[in-house]
């Protein structure tokens, strides 16, 4: 499993879970890699940084939306909710696509790999840290841009399915 975010056209931080990813494990992954991330953003500047998720239950439990409330007021950001029908909203699903398929084209032996599933999965680590950190700011820039389209096609839908 695999958590990262970005912002306009800088890459976020990229993490790797090891096992099941519940409440407590998310809220690690965001006290060590959204909010300095979000820090680094204020440093450069960027104000109304406003963090999206889609509706998975460790993102909606009472322990993280309390742990986002109180972290949006210290750190100075905000978060969005989207309808429970269009999870896929979200620009980040798009860029999870676009990474799976650098990963296979640049790494086409992914899924054939051989060995313990430990050392599989470092390999694949390895090899989605390499296709993340040299995602273009072009890539963020599109996404970022498709947000009109997106919101159009949600309203258009009445909060339902979309093609996105």
């Amino acid at each position: 499993m695999v958590w990262a975010c970005f912002s306009n056209n800088k890459l976020g931080p990229i993490a790797f879970i090891n096992g099941a990813c519940n409440r407590h494990v998310y809220i690690s992954i965001l006290e060590a890699k959204l909010v300095p991330f979000i820090q680094v953003l204020q440093g450069d500047r960027i104000t109304n940084i406003v963090f999206q998720q889609d509706n998975a239950k460790v993102h909606t439990s009472k322990l993280t939306t309390s742990w986002l409330t109180d972290s949006t007021t210290q750190n100075k950001f905000s978060t969005i909710e989207w309808p429970a029908y269009s999870p896929d909203m979200n620009p980040i699903e798009e860029l999870w696509a676009h990474l799976k398929t650098e990963l296979h084209r640049r790494y086409p032996d992914t899924r054939s790999l051989k060995g313990s599933s430990d050392a599989i999965r470092q390999k694949i680590q390895e090899r989605l840290w390499v296709v993340w950190w040299d995602i273009r700011e072009e890539v963020l820039s599109d996404l970022i841009d498709s947000m009109s389209r997106r919101v159009k096609a949600l309203i258009t839908a009445r909060g339902r399915y979309t093609k996105y």
